[in-house]
């Protein structure tokens, strides 16, 4: 959306340039705080890379030339690894955490709407890490309702929040997920990788059109406020009795 200009004469504000390799340093320092290990297997990825390209490289004659483009190789292989073990530290770190699956929902791409706050909770005494939350996600496989804390409470919770999706979005697809380890259940750094598996039934525009119907629903109140840790911050009981 275009904006209107606050004056003629008014002076660009510089853009400042982002440091790839200072953004990596950053990156690698808060892994290696929950996954120590990384630089080493940082370093073996980038060693194994460019010894494969040498290899390739000597083999056919030009070892200088393949090193000089093994190289930049090694250091993707460094930055793949750091990528992806990263993720890992991060989605073990959310594990046991209240409200942890709609921290993790932020890794969802393409045609997907979420909440990272709870849209429905059942919080017993201001129990928050025993208690049951629902997330919800909209995309092109329906409503997705991300349980997340006791399974039968839970439940409970998901076919109370179906019934009032119903009322503004009739027909539309609603499956519930429930994270956790046990039987039939999906563990938190699987989560995004199951819904984006899921089999598509809307399109893009439906999508967009349910995802605004839901916003308009009214008493969806969550039981935890917008910006809220749910580890530090004590619950509003006074809001949990309103519900």
């Amino acid at each position: 959306m275009a904006r209107k200009d606050s004056g003629a004469t008014a002076a660009k504000p510089k853009k400042k340039r982002n440091n790839p390799f200072k953004q990596m340093v950053q990156v690698y320092k808060a892994v290696k705080t929950v996954d120590p290990k990384i630089g080493w297997f940082m370093l073996g990825a980038a060693l194994l890379a460019l010894a494969v390209v040498v290899g390739i490289g000597w083999a056919l004659g030009h070892p200088i030339y393949a090193l000089v483009l093994g190289l930049p190789l090694a250091l993707l292989a460094a930055t793949f690894v750091l990528s992806r073990r990263g993720d890992k530290a991060a989605y073990s770190a959310l594990e046991g955490q209240p409200g942890a699956a709609g921290a993790a929902l932020s890794g969802l791409r393409g045609d997907w709407y979420y909440t990272q706050e709870p849209v429905a909770g059942d919080v017993a005494r201001g129990d928050l890490a025993g208690g049951a939350y629902v997330f919800r996600a909209v995309g092109r496989p329906g409503i997705m309702l991300i349980g997340d804390g006791p399974a039968g409470r839970c439940r409970k919770l998901m076919a109370a929040e179906a019934k009032k999706l119903n009322r503004v979005a009739s027909g539309v697809p609603v499956e519930f997920v429930q994270v956790g380890d046990g039987e039939g259940q999906v563990p938190i750094g699987k989560l995004v990788g199951t819904l984006m598996k899921k089999k598509p039934q809307l399109t893009k525009e439906e999508v967009a059109v349910v995802n605004r119907r839901l916003k308009s629903l009214g008493g969806m109140r969550p039981p935890v406020p917008a910006g809220m840790d749910p580890g530090k911050i004590r619950v509003d009981r006074r809001a949990m009795r309103g519900r």
